[in-house]
Protein backbone atom coordinates (compact mmCIF):
# COMPACT_ATOMS: atom_id res chain seq x y z
CA UNK A 1 0.00 0.00 0.00
CA UNK A 2 1.14 3.52 -0.79
CA UNK A 3 0.04 6.45 1.38
CA UNK A 4 0.24 10.10 0.42
CA UNK A 5 0.55 12.70 3.15
CA UNK A 6 0.88 16.46 2.96
CA UNK A 7 -0.71 19.80 3.58
CA UNK A 8 -4.33 20.45 2.62
CA UNK A 9 -4.58 21.36 -1.05
CA UNK A 10 -1.14 20.01 -1.92
CA UNK A 11 -2.49 17.58 -4.54
CA UNK A 12 -2.56 14.29 -2.63
CA UNK A 13 -5.91 13.22 -4.07
CA UNK A 14 -5.08 14.29 -7.62
CA UNK A 15 -1.71 12.54 -7.60
CA UNK A 16 -3.18 9.56 -5.74
CA UNK A 17 -5.85 8.96 -8.39
CA UNK A 18 -3.27 9.14 -11.18
CA UNK A 19 -0.83 6.88 -9.35
CA UNK A 20 -3.54 4.32 -8.59
CA UNK A 21 -4.61 4.30 -12.24
CA UNK A 22 -1.03 3.85 -13.41
CA UNK A 23 -0.38 1.02 -10.91
CA UNK A 24 -3.84 -0.49 -11.50
CA UNK A 25 -4.66 -0.30 -7.79
CA UNK A 26 -7.75 0.93 -5.97
CA UNK A 27 -7.65 4.52 -4.72
CA UNK A 28 -8.99 5.68 -1.36
CA UNK A 29 -9.20 9.21 -0.04
CA UNK A 30 -9.63 8.98 3.74
CA UNK A 31 -11.55 12.28 3.84
CA UNK A 32 -14.04 11.03 1.23
CA UNK A 33 -14.50 7.75 3.09
CA UNK A 34 -15.21 9.71 6.29
CA UNK A 35 -17.73 11.96 4.56
CA UNK A 36 -19.52 8.98 3.02
CA UNK A 37 -19.84 7.35 6.43
CA UNK A 38 -20.98 10.54 8.15
CA UNK A 39 -23.41 11.64 5.48
CA UNK A 40 -22.17 15.22 5.88
CA UNK A 41 -19.04 17.23 5.19
CA UNK A 42 -16.03 17.02 7.43
CA UNK A 43 -16.36 20.74 8.07
CA UNK A 44 -19.90 20.30 9.39
CA UNK A 45 -18.91 17.38 11.61
CA UNK A 46 -15.80 19.19 12.83
CA UNK A 47 -17.85 22.26 13.80
CA UNK A 48 -20.60 20.21 15.44
CA UNK A 49 -18.55 17.57 17.27
CA UNK A 50 -15.12 19.16 17.62
CA UNK A 51 -11.64 18.27 16.53
CA UNK A 52 -11.05 15.43 19.01
CA UNK A 53 -14.12 13.48 17.86
CA UNK A 54 -13.17 14.03 14.22
CA UNK A 55 -9.58 12.90 14.81
CA UNK A 56 -10.88 9.76 16.58
CA UNK A 57 -12.98 8.92 13.54
CA UNK A 58 -10.13 9.72 11.17
CA UNK A 59 -7.79 7.42 13.12
CA UNK A 60 -10.32 4.61 12.93
CA UNK A 61 -10.72 5.00 9.15
CA UNK A 62 -6.95 5.14 8.57
CA UNK A 63 -6.48 2.07 10.76
CA UNK A 64 -9.09 0.21 8.72
CA UNK A 65 -7.86 1.33 5.29
CA UNK A 66 -4.21 0.55 6.01
CA UNK A 67 -5.12 -3.05 6.89
CA UNK A 68 -6.77 -3.65 3.53
CA UNK A 69 -5.35 -4.99 0.26
CA UNK A 70 -2.84 -3.11 -1.87
CA UNK A 71 -4.10 0.37 -2.78
CA UNK A 72 -3.15 4.03 -2.94
CA UNK A 73 -4.36 6.07 0.04
CA UNK A 74 -4.61 9.83 0.26
CA UNK A 75 -4.85 11.04 3.85
CA UNK A 76 -6.36 14.21 5.23
CA UNK A 77 -4.00 17.11 5.77
CA UNK A 78 -4.00 16.72 9.56
CA UNK A 79 -3.86 12.93 9.71
CA UNK A 80 -0.21 12.88 10.75
CA UNK A 81 -0.97 14.93 13.87
CA UNK A 82 -1.90 11.73 15.73
CA UNK A 83 0.95 9.40 16.69
CA UNK A 84 -1.21 6.31 16.07
CA UNK A 85 -1.81 7.42 12.47
CA UNK A 86 1.90 7.99 11.90
CA UNK A 87 2.65 4.58 13.39
CA UNK A 88 0.04 2.75 11.26
CA UNK A 89 1.07 4.56 8.10
CA UNK A 90 4.75 3.87 8.72
CA UNK A 91 4.22 0.20 9.62
CA UNK A 92 1.69 -0.70 6.92
CA UNK A 93 2.38 1.53 3.94
CA UNK A 94 5.05 3.20 1.84
CA UNK A 95 4.59 6.86 2.77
Amino acid sequence: MIALIGLPGSGKSTVGRQLARRLQLPFFDSDHVIEQRLGCSIREYFEREGEDRFRDLEASVIDELTQGPAAVLSTGGGAVLRPENRQNLHARTQV
